[in-house]
């Protein structure tokens, strides 16, 4: 049975490095994000982006979460799959659980969601999700 986890969730560190620059080339970055979420998803997130600006300033993103802690009350971990942009000060990005990688009370897990989010000091989010009872751990 689908449910949705609605939280929140705040940035504790951005650590953004280039790591291909040149003249009239889109300039290439990594960042390492920290995150805390409370809510029905609880715990901390670690993302490493890398992205993609050009000259307009809008920009072009993928990236990999851990994230360690609660969702729905049920304890473990799993990958979440990032892809966005970020152009009109705004980030669009979707998110998705990456099959196989829930372990815990999270074994089975999969789930989805969107936001389009500007720059703020906490930021909202939706997890619909669901676990397949079969694949949950003991």
């Amino acid at each position: 049975m689908k449910k949705s986890a609605n939280a929140r969730f705040v940035i504790k560190s951005w650590d953004e490095t280039p790591y291909g620059e040149g003249e009239g080339l889109p300039r290439l970055t990594r960042a390492r994000v920290s995150k805390t979420s409370t809510g029905d998803v609880e715990g901390e997130g670690q993302v490493e982006y890398l992205m993609m600006y050009r000259g307009d300033k809008s920009a072009s993103y993928v990236g990999l979460e851990r994230f360690v802690g609660t969702i729905g009350g049920r304890a473990g971990t799993c990958v979440l799959r990032r892809t966005g942009v970020f152009e009109g000060g705004l980030a669009k990005e979707s998110y998705s659980v990456i099959p196989g990688s829930g372990t815990g009370e999270l074994r089975g897990l999969r789930g989805e969601g969107s936001t389009a989010l500007g720059h703020a000091s906490e930021y909202p989010f939706t997890l619909d999700y669901e676990l397949d009872e079969s694949d949950e751990s003991d």
